[in-house]
């Protein structure tokens, strides 16, 4: 059953890396409803109040003020509500450590920040175009992180 638009949420410091996103995210042949996000308080804050209309994905960006996406996964991974959501990190980090810690929290997916607009689509339609359900299921560390 697939849904008419998917909604989308995005949680990132960065005004050009938001504005690029949004781009990226327009110029997909999938229909999307995007909320953007300038820290994880703001995310959080949206999550608890818009129980209804959960977005189906969350793009979490790691370094942010206020409330990093750290937090912000465990947070939405010890709510009841929020706990099922899909949460892709989506950072400039590629440190070994955060992706063993955020594959630990329960992340579904791990995105290095590509440096290109034609890869940057490339990696939002891959995870848009994810069959999740199946995904989960069979998470690993190999297939944790995205290869574009």
């Amino acid at each position: 059953m697939g849904l008419d638009i998917m909604k989308i949420a995005l949680a990132d410091d960065d005004v050009d890396d938001r504005m690029l996103f949004e781009e990226a995210i327009e110029s997909i042949a999938i229909k999307t409803q995007l909320n953007l996000f300038v820290d994880g308080q703001q995310l959080m804050d949206h999550l608890q109040k818009s129980k209804l209309a959960l977005p189906e994905i969350i793009f979490l960006d790691l370094n942010m003020p206020i409330k990093n996406g750290m937090q912000c996964l465990q947070e939405i991974r010890g709510d009841q509500t929020l706990r099922h959501l899909c949460v892709a990190i989506y950072s400039t980090s590629s440190s070994e450590k955060d992706i063993e810690e955020t594959f630990v929290q329960g992340a579904n997916i791990y995105i290095n920040k590509p440096n290109s607009f034609g890869a940057l689509k490339k990696a939002i339609e891959k995870v848009l175009k994810i069959n999740w359900q199946y995904h989960t299921s069979n998470l690993n560390k190999g297939n944790f992180l995205l290869r574009i």
